[in-house]
């Protein structure tokens, strides 16, 4: 089973930069998008191939918002409005045979860190729900996290420590879903892999200079570790300020 999420930045804007063919090629499984920043009914159908479209925009429009493209029928699904009270569309909670899979877009701390304890609160709810999920049946969790969670993780980690993405506080946050047994897929597999990063600012050619952060994740429970076939970052894929990342899972 290949599993694919990527932050696009504005699902209506990528349509028109090889978002199409990209997944056609690819072929996952399940998609995983974030920050789809549109409402259904903005969008022209795509992805025909996929008989299973989950959409949680947030209610405000232009803003935020996730989706989950299936050509596996879920058990249920749930958003985060019904577990989270959340209105921004960040969560999406698919039920599948083998698995919970849960598709966020994690709040930024934003500039001065004017949001920080909104998402440190945010990080204890989601623990939350992700401990309740998986005393169910186990859960894979994927999206933009909006951390990056060690220093290997960011081009430039000494010039980040006070700024929203690195703070103490945030790596914290990552700290304990690995303390409560959640695995890091792409870490797991690729230990000490330097330089790899799914996010660039668009300012100072950062992309080019490879200026990255690593902020977006599969990360699944320890039951499930010995499943994983591959956990890759597809960073030659365009289209965002985000690349995609990809799971293989032998299921």
């Amino acid at each position: 089973m290949k599993l694919i999420s990527w932050n696009v930045n504005g699902i209506r804007s990528i349509l028109g930069k090889g978002f199409l063919k990209f997944i056609e090629k690819e072929n996952p499984d399940i998609l995983c998008v974030q920050e789809i920043k549109a409402h259904p009914d903005q969008v022209d159908k795509i992805l025909l191939d996929y008989q299973f479209h989950i959409w949680n925009p947030a209610d405000r429009k232009g803003y935020s918002g996730t989706a989950i493209f299936s050509k596996i029928k879920p058990l249920s699904v749930k958003l985060g409005k019904e577990v989270l009270g959340d209105d921004e569309g960040r969560v999406i909670i698919a039920e599948f045979n083998e698995f919970y899979l849960i598709n966020v877009y994690t709040p930024n701390s934003q500039r001065g860190l004017a949001r920080l304890s909104h998402r440190l609160e945010w990080d204890n709810k989601f623990l939350k729900l992700l401990k309740n999920l998986e005393s169910k049946k186990p859960l894979i969790f994927c999206g933009d996290l909006n951390v990056a969670h060690k220093e290997i993780d960011i081009a430039r980690p000494k010039d980040n420590i006070k700024n929203a993405g690195f703070t103490p506080e945030e790596r914290a946050s990552f700290d304990r879903y690995i303390d409560n047994g959640f695995i890091d897929s792409f870490r797991l597999i690729h230990p000490d892999k330097k330089d790899n990063y799914t996010w660039w600012s668009y300012m100072h050619n950062a992309r080019e200079k490879n200026i990255g952060w690593r902020i977006d994740y599969f990360c699944l429970s320890n039951s499930l570790k010995s499943k994983i076939i591959s956990a890759d970052i597809l960073n030659s894929i365009n289209g965002s300020d985000h690349c995609p990342i990809e799971l293989v899972l032998n299921v």
